[in-house]
């Protein structure tokens, strides 16, 4: 949390906030397709096909 009063700096790594930023979007992104959220398919194996597929669609628009 940024403090203007604080009598240490905390250093931050930027480029390493940048990746864990990119990162928590795409899973905000990836909650908004409903069987993900709902984990709606049966096997393991599909679950991931359909994690994979959403990644596509996200990542193509």
């Amino acid at each position: 949390m940024w403090r203007p009063g604080r009598a240490q700096k905390l250093k931050i790594d930027a480029e390493m906030y940048k990746w864990r930023h990119l990162i928590e979007n795409f899973f905000c992104k990836l909650e908004a397709f409903k069987r993900i959220a709902i984990r709606a398919c049966k096997t393991d194996h599909s679950f991931s096909a359909m994690i994979y597929l959403a990644a596509a669609v996200i990542n193509s628009r």
